[in-house]
């Protein structure tokens, strides 16, 4: 037994909607032998999916990356989703969660010829940051150790898992990483700082996961007539930032307020937080009107 894990709930596992406690996969599955596969998660707020089309275009684009064969078209990819929430009987705000590797063949590097990929589905609540997230998160900095593609969504995340676990040791919320004194991602997010009123981050390459809210932040930033800038960061211009934040599916987006023990700007969210997160709620919110 796994412990807060309700393993009676339905999962999908190659073609059959299975009980959790029953879903099996080979040892000899290359995402558990190799890492080698890729994974999504769509949120779905009140069991309606949210930015579902991005999620599942960045999910093509790290199958394509990786020489994987898509198992589904778009089309499939969004009934599944869809039957998932359905099956999960969860009305309120959950994750989706799914993976697909190259399926189960005898270890060697090279790619099996004629194998079956392997594709599994969940779905496990998701609660939004509470006010004290909002408040403001504690970060620490830390170079950037991970492989050099990170815009594939990789299963294969020990780099991140370390990161993470960095800041956990640390006492803080998470890592703030730097590639050769640039500006890269958190631990599980994508990083955004405010200098003079222009919000900035990194360019969309292979040295970061293009978060499916980079593009939202982006149309909230248009929307709300704040100036925005991707180029490369330098660390000085980080710690020097009149506002840092995060941004993730589970993080939505979230202000950093201390950056290894030194307060960013004022010390709390500043103003250009503020009206993304609204123009994030909002967003959220007008999924009841479709």
């Amino acid at each position: 037994m796994i412990a807060d894990v309700d393993m009676d709930s339905i999962v999908y596992l190659n073609g059959d909607f299975v009980r959790l406690a029953d879903a099996k996969v080979s040892v000899l599955d290359r995402g558990f032998i190799f890492g080698d596969g890729i994974y999504e998660v769509v949120p779905a707020y009140r069991g309606r999916p949210f930015r579902m089309a991005g999620h599942l275009a960045r999910l093509e684009r790290s199958l394509a990356a990786i020489g994987l064969d898509n198992p589904h078209n778009t089309h499939g990819w969004e009934q599944l989703v869809l039957d998932m929430l359905a099956r999960s009987g969860r009305g309120a705000d959950c994750m989706v969660y799914i993976q697909v590797t190259r399926g189960a063949a005898k270890r060697d590097h090279a790619f099996p010829q004629q194998v079956p990929v392997t594709v599994f589905m969940m779905v496990t609540p998701f609660k939004r940051p509470d006010q004290k997230r909002v408040q403001g998160l504690r970060a620490i900095s830390l170079e950037d150790i991970r492989w050099l593609r990170c815009d594939i969504k990789s299963v294969s995340l020990l780099g991140n898992v370390l990161a993470q676990q960095a800041a956990v040791e640390a006492g803080v919320d998470e890592v703030i990483q730097f590639r050769a004194e640039q500006l890269s991602e958190a631990a599980s997010s994508n990083v955004w700082i405010v200098k003079n009123k222009v919000l900035l981050a990194p360019m969309r390459n292979h040295l970061i996961l293009e978060g499916v809210r980079y593009g939202l932040i982006q149309e909230l930033a248009a929307q709300a007539g704040i100036e925005f800038q991707a180029r490369n960061i330098k660390r000085a211009e980080v710690l020097q930032a009149d506002e840092i934040m995060l941004s993730s599916a589970s993080k939505e987006i979230l202000p950093v307020v201390q950056l290894d023990g030194v307060s960013v700007g004022s010390g709390v969210p500043g103003p250009i937080f503020k009206q993304l997160r609204q123009g994030y709620d909002q967003a959220i919110l007008s999924l009841e009107q479709v």
